[in-house]
C-alpha cells in the first residue's frame, strides 16, 4: 500500500502543508526541502497519480515563445503546425494550454520568468529556436517541469524535442552531389541559431563523405526570410561573386528568396542553378519551380512535446531525454539531374 502525503509529512517531520506544496509543484518551500520531499515520496512509494487529476483541473501547460532575433514568427506555417500538435496533445490528456511570449529586449524578462512560480503553470514547453543555454537556465530553476522544443544543448539537463537537423542537411546535400554537376554551395543563415549551425554540420559531413574539399564550398550568408534573402543575394550577384551550380539552403524561406534573386538576374532554375531547402513549408509547393526540400513532421513534434511534458508533470522523477525527429527528402523540380 502506498504512503499518503500526511504519513510522508510525519516521517519527515515536515508540515503537511509543505509536503502538499512540494508534491503539487507549488511555490512556498525551498528547493532543498522540495527535493527532499520528492525523493522521500519516491522512496516510500507515494502514488503520484493522486495529484495528476488535480493538476489537470487546476494547472495549465504553458507554451512559451522566447523571441530574440526575430526569426520566430507566430503566424508562420512552421509555428502554427507545431502549435497545432501541442494543442492536440494537451487536449488528449485534458490539460489546458496557454501561450506566452517573452521578448529578450524587454527589461522585465527575469520578473516574467519568476512570475511563472505563482501562476497556474504546471509545465513549460519552451520554444528554444532562438535561445542560448544561458537563456534557458533561469527556466530550469523554477521547479516546474520543462521540455525544450526545437533545440538542444549538451550542457543542460533538460528534456528536448528537436529535428534531426544534421541528418536532414546531409540527405539534401548528398542528393545535390548525386544529381548535379559540380560541388554544392551553401546558402547559410546570417542569424546565429543552433538549428542552422547543425544543418551546416550535416552539409559539410556530406561534402566530406563524398571526398570533396570543404574549403572549396561556396558559402553565402543570407537573412532567413524571403525578402531578406532576396535582397542579400541580389547584392552578391551585383558584386559578381563566384557562384556554385547548386545550393543547399538552411530553410525554405532562404531558398525562395535566393531563387527569386537568381531569376531576376536571368539564371534558370534548375538548368543553371539547382536549389534545395529545409522545412517543407507551403511556399515550397507554390514557387516556380517547386522546391525540393526536407520535410519536417512539425505537428508530430508538437504532439511529442505535449506528451513528454505531461509525463513529467505526472511523474517528475524521470531522467531527461533527447528526442530527435527524423526528416525526409521531398523531390520536386528545383534540382536538375546530370546531363
Amino acid at each position: 500500500m502506498s504512503i499518503t502525503a500526511k504519513e510522508l509529512a510525519k516521517k519527515l517531520n515536515i508540515s503537511p502543508a509543505a509536503v502538499s506544496m512540494a508534491l503539487n509543484h507549488k511555490p512556498g518551500v525551498s528547493t532543498a526541502t522540495r527535493q527532499k520531499i520528492l525523493d522521500a515520496a519516491q522512496r516510500y512509494g507515494y502514488d503520484f497519480t493522486r495529484i495528476s487529476q488535480k493538476m489537470t483541473a487546476s494547472g495549465a501547460v504553458y507554451l512559451i515563445i522566447y523571441k530574440k532575433h526575430g526569426a520566430v514568427v507566430a503566424d508562420t506555417p512552421f509555428f502554427s503546425q507545431l502549435s497545432e500538435g501541442i494543442t492536440l496533445g494537451c487536449k488528449k490528456e485534458n490539460f489546458n494550454l496557454k501561450v506566452s511570449y517573452i521578448y529578450e529586449n524587454e527589461e522585465n524578462v527575469e520578473r516574467q520568468i519568476e512570475d511563472l512560480r505563482t501562476s497556474d503553470c504546471c509545465g513549460i514547453i519552451l520554444l528554444g529556436t532562438e535561445m542560448t543555454a544561458a537563456d534557458i537556465r533561469p527556466f530550469l530553476k523554477l521547479d516546474i517541469p520543462v521540455v525544450l522544443l526545437d533545440t538542444y544543448f549538451e550542457e543542460l539537463a533538460c528534456d528536448s524535442i528537436l529535428i534531426n537537423n544534421i541528418q536532414g542537411a546531409y540527405i539534401a546535400a548528398s542528393y545535390l552531389i548525386k544529381k548535379c554537376p559540380g560541388q554544392p554551395g551553401y546558402l547559410h543563415s546570417s542569424y546565429p541559431i543552433q538549428n542552422f549551425s547543425q544543418r551546416g554540420d550535416g552539409f559539410y559531413n556530406a561534402i566530406r563523405a563524398a571526398g570533396l574539399p570543404v574549403s572549396k564550398s561556396v558559402v553565402h550568408r543570407l537573412t532567413p526570410s524571403v525578402e531578406g534573402a532576396y535582397a542579400d543575394m541580389c547584392e552578391i550577384l551585383k558584386r559578381g561573386e563566384r557562384l556554385a551550380s547548386s545550393y543547399f539552403a538552411d530553410n525554405d524561406l532562404i531558398a525562395a528568396g535566393a531563387i527569386k534573386a537568381f531569376k531576376a538576374f536571368h539564371y534558370r532554375i534548375p538548368e543553371d542553378i539547382s536549389v534545395t531547402g529545409f522545412d517543407d513549408l507551403p511556399i515550397s509547393g507554390v514557387i516556380e519551380p517547386n522546391l525540393t526540400t526536407i520535410n519536417v513532421p512539425k505537428k508530430y513534434m508538437g504532439e511529442m512535446a505535449a506528451q513528454r511534458i505531461i509525463a513529467l508533470i505526472k511523474n517528475p522523477h524521470q531522467p531527461p531525454v533527447k528526442t530527435e525527429i527524423s526528416t525526409t527528402l521531398i523531390r520536386r523540380r528545383s534540382v536538375r539531374t546530370r546531363a
